[in-house]
């Protein structure tokens, strides 16, 4: 399911002027913060600091690659 989206949305913003880096992060971005999301909802796992520091690392770059755009 997760292929079956994310080649069309690569396409898609692609053609829209995003960079391969530009969409590799977001990608990635969408896929922690839904992960996240499935730990603590169905696996039952507390959500960390060190959780949440690594969502911020992830942002932070995400928001270095679109500085200038």
């Amino acid at each position: 399911v997760e292929y079956s989206l994310a080649v069309p949305a690569n396409r898609i913003g692609y053609q829209n002027g995003w960079s391969a880096g530009q969409l590799k992060i977001v990608q990635e971005a969408l896929a922690l913060g839904i992960f996240g999301v499935f730990m603590v909802v169905v696996l039952g796992e507390p959500l960390g600091w060190r959780h949440v520091a690594a969502f911020v690392c992830i942002m932070a770059a995400a928001g270095f690659l679109f500085i200038g755009k």
